[in-house]
């Protein structure tokens, strides 16, 4: 199988992902509350704007506007019979973006989480959860998607049954976790198991990784655990713009763009190939990232104590990988890309 994501893969150094959609869309005047996914229809020159500012940017590839795409996350708004309309809509929106391109550009159909806990613990089952993940994914199929993109997953059985899912609809898939509770994932996953996890699966992930979770030294530590396993699998890591704060009534990251080109610079040390942002990341700390990634030859692999006098202190103490307790299982509703 060869498609543009493929390619890219085979050919470059290291590719820059997106940034940011909640963050980008939330200024071009979308609603706390409201469905990043029904402006693919009701304002598609906006998600328009948002794909081409991560291309102008310098971008290798970008997510559609599709995390909460699934029958489970439309139903909140009343929308769980038009997930066949709203991502195709916003697949066939970013496939129009690339094709305009001058250069290679990947389209990834975003597939975050369903918001549901999934049985032993919760009470939505395995069969449920891969019912609602296909239908999205032959939607974003039928758009004209690169390939898949599973987002800010906490439990290896949701992952699980993504991946089942993917292989019903017959394409390539990436995926990624979020460990945002002292280097685990919400439902205790750490690096080392994710490293594990996804080589149960036929076909495997292209690539693997982490996204969101906490600041950008955090998420190297997660890279650095998943490096550590020895997996040859490229590495995904999409970190946020530094720490949100609340300021003046809103959310605020306050990583700079010249942090951000900082972490591309040592998530590509750190072992990771395809090098992003997630909440607060705007196409200013894309710019700065290519830069980064385009101009500094590759080092060695940074310490953890390089990483904090970079990019700052860790927000635990814990990076998840030693014999330190694994938090509570509890109900999540799994967060949206900000």
């Amino acid at each position: 199988m060869t498609n543009t994501f493929t390619t890219l893969l085979e050919t470059k150094d290291a590719l820059l992902a997106d940034g940011a959609t909640g963050t980008n869309l939330f200024n071009m005047g979308l609603q706390s509350g409201d469905a990043p996914e029904l402006w693919n229809v009701d304002e598609p020159k906006k998600i328009t704007a948002l794909y081409q500012g991560s291309v102008d940017a310098g971008s290798d590839l970008f997510l559609t506007n599709t995390f909460g795409g699934t029958a489970a996350r439309l139903k909140l708004h009343d929308a769980h019979r038009r997930v066949r309309e709203l991502n195709v809509a916003g697949a066939e929106l970013g496939r129009n973006v690339a094709d305009r391109s001058e250069r290679k550009i990947a389209v990834a159909g975003s597939v975050g989480p369903t918001g549901e806990i999934m049985q032993p613990v919760g009470e939505l089952s395995h069969a449920l959860a891969v019912e609602m993940f296909h239908e999205q994914a032959e939607a974003l199929k039928e758009g004209g998607v690169d390939v898949l993109w599973l987002e800010t997953i906490s439990a290896p059985e949701e992952y699980r049954a993504a991946a089942e899912a993917f292989k019903l609809a017959d394409m390539p898939w990436c995926g990624t976790m979020s460990f945002d509770t002292a280097g685990r994932t919400m439902m205790g996953v750490t690096s080392a198991d994710m490293a594990q996890l996804v080589e149960e699966f036929d076909p495997a992930p292209l690539a693997f990784g982490a996204n969101c979770g906490t600041g950008a030294s955090d998420i190297l530590r997660t890279v650095l655990g998943f490096a550590a396993q020895g997996t040859t699998r490229p590495i995904i890591s999409k970190g946020n713009a530094g720490i949100p704060k609340y300021v003046d009534g809103h959310i605020h990251y306050d990583g700079t763009p010249t942090l951000m080109g900082e972490y591309a610079a040592m998530a590509r040390d750190c072992g990771a190939k395809i090098i992003g942002g997630c909440c607060g990341t705007m196409p200013d700390h894309l710019r700065a990232m290519r830069e980064a990634l385009d101009t500094r030859p590759r080092g060695e692999q940074p310490t953890l104590e390089r990483i904090v006098e970079v990019l700052g202190p860790f927000t635990s103490d814990s990076d998840g990988t030693g014999e330190d307790t694994a938090p509570d299982r509890r109900s999540r509703r799994g967060r949206r890309r900000g």
